[in-house]
């Protein structure tokens, strides 16, 4: 039953030396960092964040240390305030704030290369999840198997692996792990994800796993190819884009170059309403006078001359 385990781990080759393994102390990630220790001593460090979200936290913590202990791999933990403001969403929140703390802790032990023990389930909850939210390709091509991200080569090696493949293969070791009370809350999509699609997926479909895992490589594929038109077509309109220029372009073209923009050079992504309102004034705006000034991300899209500009917003003057 651990076949696709043992395959996986045979085929991964870390990108730079020493790997650090992202260590919550649940079943995925002590099967990632055992495996990893077992075939490159020495040369393994596990991270352990603490988000500071539970009683159980340190707990946590005590467990990881025990587990890094017994398999003679130092654990680096850093502990981060990842509770969520009002409106956000408390899973954004804690995963964006466990990403600065890898990158914390990779630059404080000049580690580049980081291994995280995402597999072919969370694979399938992450699609799912951005088909709940109406998402466009970048989010239905889920999680990459490679990435760079905070100047850190992110390694994800188990994608292809069923999570009741990893189990089985702890079964067969002399190994402990834990179970996140929050998994279990069916406030949180993914979770409901979790516990009532996937079984049916597993009664209707076996095989949705790897069916799944291909329309993932569709969409990364296609938005791949969008992402390289998007940078061709910035180099003609410009940074800030001339608006005659962006007009010469289709509406979809537009669209794609306007989100690359905006992501490249101001880290923001207009929702899907406030981009058609600005393609509806881009297409307008055929006189001097016009004028543009949209809400966009956390900021403003202005017209100023011949180009459109983003700003961000002033803070609110408290009351």
């Amino acid at each position: 039953m651990s076949e696709a385990f043992e395959r996986a781990m045979a085929a991964f080759e870390p990108a730079q030396w020493p790997l650090a393994v992202g260590f919550s102390g649940g079943a995925d990630s002590t099967a990632l960092l055992a495996a990893c220790a077992s075939r490159w001593p020495g040369q393994v460090v596990a991270f352990h964040v603490h988000h500071g979200l539970q009683a159980a936290a340190d707990d946590f913590e005590r467990h990881c240390g025990e587990v890094c202990e017994r398999l003679g791999v130092p654990l680096v933990v850093h502990r981060v305030d990842a509770r969520h403001a009002p409106g956000d969403s408390p899973e954004d929140t804690a995963r964006r704030a466990r990403y600065e703390a890898f990158a914390v802790m990779a630059r404080a032990d000049a580690i580049q290369s980081i291994a995280l023990g995402h597999h072919a389930d969370d694979q399938v909850e992450t699609l799912l999840l951005a088909l709940s939210r109406g998402a466009g390709l970048p989010g239905l091509a889920a999680m990459p198997a490679y990435a760079e991200r905070h100047g850190l080569n992110i390694h994800r090696p188990l994608l292809a692996v069923p999570a009741a493949d990893i189990r089985a293969w702890l079964a067969t070791r002399d190994l402990t792990w834990i179970e996140d009370p929050s998994n279990g809350d069916a406030r949180y999509t993914r979770n409901r994800i979790r516990a009532v699609l996937l079984p049916a997926l597993e009664q209707a479909f076996p095989q949705f796993r790897a069916t799944f895992a291909r329309s993932i490589g569709h969409a990364a594929q296609g938005q791949q190819l969008l992402l390289e038109l998007a940078a061709q077509d910035l180099e003609t309109v410009g940074d800030p884009p001339v608006i005659k220029a962006l007009q010469a372009l289709s509406r979809a073209r537009q669209a794609n170059v306007l989100r690359h923009w905006l992501m490249r050079s101001h880290s923001c992504a207009p929702s899907a309403a406030q981009l058609d309102q600005l393609l509806d004034q881009v297409r307008a705006c055929t006189t001097r006078g016009h004028r543009i000034h949209l809400k966009v991300a956390g900021g403003f899209a202005e017209r100023r001359g011949d180009r459109l500009h983003w700003y961000n917003a002033p803070p609110s003057p408290k009351t």
